[in-house]
């Protein structure tokens, strides 16, 4: 083997628009994905480090990429989870096999995401809100978070979004 540039170069990577880790990569998002990610980032900020919606959304709309996202639906997300969390962690906490504090801070945050959408975005089919929240925990959770998250989601679609996730098991949908 020769030793040239080219044979020095790493693999090319397929451009199926997924990363290694099977989330999408960031051309591939759209407005509203992209505004789930920087609601993700706030809400860790306010769970980890307790700061208020009011300054997590004056740093985050300072982030490189911010302008791509849909800032209504950032807006919704980040205030109306903040807002409602007490509500949404009683109805998060009876799903979990562990204590609420056990949860990672992403995997929590994108509960909450989850949560919002089916109570408060009935334009987002719940499978999409569950499909977001899957890439969402691929992206920034831990190893195996997804599929945590992903059951979660999945009983709690069943109780908040009762007739669309009927409608769709008695079409033949439903996962």
């Amino acid at each position: 083997m020769t030793d040239t540039p080219a044979a020095k170069r790493p693999p090319r990577q397929s451009r199926t628009g997924l990363t290694s880790t099977g989330a999408r990569k960031a051309g591939a998002k759209s407005t509203r994905s992209r505004a789930r990610e920087f609601a993700l980032q706030g809400l860790y900020q306010h769970l980890v480090g307790g700061n208020d919606a009011t300054a997590i959304d004056l740093f985050t709309r300072d982030l490189s990429g911010f302008h791509k996202a849909d800032a209504a639906h950032y807006d919704a997300l980040l205030h109306g989870c903040i807002t409602t969390a007490g509500f949404m962690d009683e109805l998060i906490t009876p799903q979990l096999d562990r204590q609420l504090a056990e949860i990672s801070p992403i995997e929590h945050a994108v509960m909450w995401i989850g949560v919002y959408e089916f109570q408060h975005c009935p334009d987002v089919p719940w499978r999409v809100v569950i499909n977001e929240c899957i890439e969402l925990a691929k992206e920034f959770g831990g190893t195996d978070g997804h599929k945590y998250v992903n059951g979660i989601l999945n009983n709690l679609a069943a109780q908040l979004r009762a007739p669309e996730v009927e409608a769709d098991k008695a079409a033949g949908k439903a996962s």
